[in-house]
């Protein structure tokens, strides 16, 4: 099986998955010929941890009705919009958070119609832009426009909700407030640096048509600049109308959002079995490498360079299972920000070349810890030792990015011929972007999990360094420190056996810090990976002491006052039998 080349000694910093989109906003308004403005404009520009889950939100509208209607119309349907979208829940997309809010808007606009005579035929154009990330999502109705300038290029993003005939050319066929059932345009792209949107009304792009446009956009780096003269010149052409417009430059894409990675799979579907010979996008299959019942893992050649990489998908019957589907998103998600050669390396692939649910990582020959115990292979005290520090290495990585495996054992530590040490396995790792994005409880290998894991305490850094201990012990000894541990027991924890019953040769340095690591008192335990990576490098030039042997009081308050009572009742009987035969 193969992943990433590295160094021991390589720089473990990892990017920063918390890189802000850096946007530059310009705007402009006004009446012009008309007595009303019945424009209105908005954006929001959260701090960073909105405007990663939820972006930046920019809208436009132009009311219609009469008397103050129109212009009642468009700014409570921005301002509910800019209000309302930043409540819904993180877990809904853009577009369905949009949609939940412009359908309760319209049928807000509806009623208040409905109850103030003057306002009757109240509606309101409007078009809006999310960006988040390196993705955007508009939505659209009526007949303002949204327009794109990318390399030099300009685009129009929207179409036009109007009847198709030279005499109503501008009555609407679409517009909030105008139908109980609202039809709203959607749809979503990527972004890139130095993108520019113009989001205006048709007072602006009537007047001045889409080459001017283009010019202007083209002619101004300073959003607020272009936004000025679009409306002054859109006026000065002989525009009509009110004239609105927001200009939004790309200035720097932020960290790929897992929740719009997620939406963007649930449009894939998952590929079929393949066999060997087959070709599935630009990868064509050599072997099947492993397969459990959730996943499938491929040893594939890029056909566009020749690369070896492996392929890792899911079984096809899961197709409809979005836990399954929502963890290979998130390890695909994980694996792309940790960067660090004791992790998989992902790889790269176009959105527009991927047809499936699937991701690739590097190919390197190697296999993994549990493989080599099952074809007999025997690892020394010096071995595990090696193999303690390297793991603990790529724990800390890990864990300076608030990441948390969950699931470290033997079958997850991929030990290659080149001799590096690589974690495997992202899918069920948690971190504090993913807590509403994958299925609630602990879903670790139960051997391996810490003690309150089955009490369902949240997983943490101690229950990774836990399971590092575990896993150790096992190396040592193919036991268990608390024996094997059942899917759906729950089992009883009391002190550990000492791995030299097993193996006397294990130094007693090492033996303590498997004890301490694997301790069921969390206070005991190593806080960080940091400690416990200290304490393997150090070794028996400044060994740990032992750990103190956990009392049944402290294990189990309740079994000992069990006991007590028990012995009490016993001693009890005992006496009253002594005093009736005497």
């Amino acid at each position: 099986m193969g992943f990433s080349h590295g160094d021991d000694s390589a720089n473990l910093n990892s990017l920063d998955p918390f890189m802000p989109l850096q946007i530059n906003i310009g705007q402009a308004s006004e009446a012009g010929l008309r007595e009303r403005n019945e424009d209105y404009l908005g954006a929001v520009t959260p701090d960073a941890e909105l405007l990663a889950t939820k972006g930046a939100l920019l809208a436009v509208a132009d009311g219609v009705g009469g008397n103050a209607g129109g212009r009642e119309a468009a700014e409570m349907t921005v301002r509910g919009l800019l209000t309302d979208y930043y409540a819904t829940p993180e877990t809904w997309g853009a577009s369905t958070a949009l949609d939940k809010v412009l359908t309760a808007l319209n049928r807000w606009v509806q009623s208040h119609a409905g109850r103030h005579r003057d306002m009757a035929g109240m509606a309101t154009t409007l078009s809006v832009l999310v960006l988040r990330g390196t993705h955007y999502t508009l939505a659209h109705i009526g007949d303002s426009r949204i327009y794109r300038l990318r390399d030099g290029q300009l685009q129009q993003l929207t179409t036009d909700h109007v009847w198709d005939r030279p005499d109503m050319k501008h009555v609407l066929k679409r517009a909030i407030g105008l139908d109980e059932q609202l039809q709203i345009d959607y749809a979503e792209g990527e972004l890139r640096a130095d993108d520019v949107f113009a989001i205006m009304t048709d007072g602006v792009w009537e007047p001045l048509g889409q080459k001017n446009i283009h010019e202007i956009l083209q002619l101004y780096n300073n959003p607020q600049m272009a936004a000025d003269d679009l409306v002054k010149r859109a006026l000065a052409q002989g525009g009509q109308d009110n004239a609105t417009v927001q200009v939004v430059r790309i200035t720097q894409l932020g960290r790929e959002n897992l929740a719009d990675m997620m939406a963007e799979a649930r449009r894939l579907s998952l590929p079929p079995r393949l066999k060997p010979g087959a070709q599935l996008d630009d990868f064509e299959v050599l072997e099947l490498l492993h397969e459990s019942r959730a996943s499938l893992l491929y040893r594939v050649k890029n056909m566009l360079n020749g690369q070896i990489c492996v392929l890792k998908t899911l079984q096809p019957q899961l197709a409809d299972d979005a836990e399954s589907c929502n963890g290979l998103v998130n390890e695909e998600w994980l694996g792309r920000r940790v960067v660090s050669h004791y992790f998989t390396q992902v790889l790269p692939i176009p959105p527009e070349r991927r047809s499936c649910l699937y991701y690739v990582m590097s190919w390197h020959v190697g296999a993994t810890l549990q493989h080599k115990l099952d074809t007999g292979q025997h690892f020394s005290v010096a071995d595990v030792a090696s193999i303690g520090i390297r793991l603990v290495k790529g724990l800390a990585a890990l864990h300076r990015l608030n990441i948390v495996h969950r699931d470290i054992k033997p079958a997850n530590l991929h030990l290659g011929e080149d001799g590096k040490l690589r974690i495997l396995d992202l899918g069920v790792a948690l971190n504090s972007n993913t807590h509403n994005t994958l299925a609630p409880g602990n879903p670790g290998t139960p051997s391996f999990m810490a003690p309150e894991l089955f009490t369902g305490a949240v997983a943490d850094v101690q229950c990774d360094l836990y399971a590092a201990g575990v896993t150790l012990y096992y190396l040592l000894t193919r036991r268990y420190p608390y024996g094997e541990i059942e899917p759906f027991q729950r089992p009883r924890f009391s002190n550990p056996v000492s791995p030299t019953r097993y193996r006397p040769d294990i130094s007693q340095w090492l033996e303590n810090i498997v004890l301490k690591a694997v301790a069921v008192d969390r206070n005991i335990r190593f806080e960080t990976a940091e400690e416990m990576l200290l304490a393997l490098e150090v070794g028996e030039r400044k060994p740990l002491l032992s750990s103190p042997r956990t009392s049944l009081v402290e294990r189990n308050p309740l079994l000992l006052w069990q006991w007590i009572a028990v012995f009490s009742i016993l001693a009890n009987v005992l006496l009253i039998y002594l005093l009736v035969v005497t």
